[in-house]
């Protein structure tokens, strides 16, 4: 690996951000510093974790930081849950593969540098 743009986890979960910036974009205006931040601001956590991560020194480092990214994850998962609760969101199945898709790759990621280590 060269840098975090090589890891497919991290171009996926970019991507992701722009969806997730697309969907609560219809929120209520009341939400604006409420369950919308929140949901953008973990979505972004998402990349940021494996990219930050990747430039600390060593494997260890490297995998605390993709279980931050695995822990916004599911943090953002129940966020659209609840907004799907709530009603600010439809049920979007596509949606949620993509982020079992993130999951997956994060889990696989981390037990392949543990493998290394």
């Amino acid at each position: 690996m060269k840098t975090h743009r090589d890891l497919d986890v991290w171009k996926l979960s970019r991507e992701f951000v722009s969806e997730i910036y697309k969907v609560s974009a219809d929120f209520p205006k009341s939400e604006t510093y409420g369950l919308m931040n929140q949901i953008r601001r973990s979505a972004v956590s998402i990349p940021s974790n494996i990219a930050e991560g990747s430039a600390r020194q060593g494997n260890k480092e490297f995998i605390q930081f993709l279980y931050i990214a695995l822990g916004s994850l599911v943090e953002l998962e129940t966020q659209l849950l609840i907004a799907i609760d709530l009603k600010y969101l439809k049920e979007d199945k596509n949606l949620f593969k993509k982020l079992e898709r993130i999951r997956m790759m994060l889990i696989g990621l981390i037990r392949s540098i543990k493998k290394k280590t």
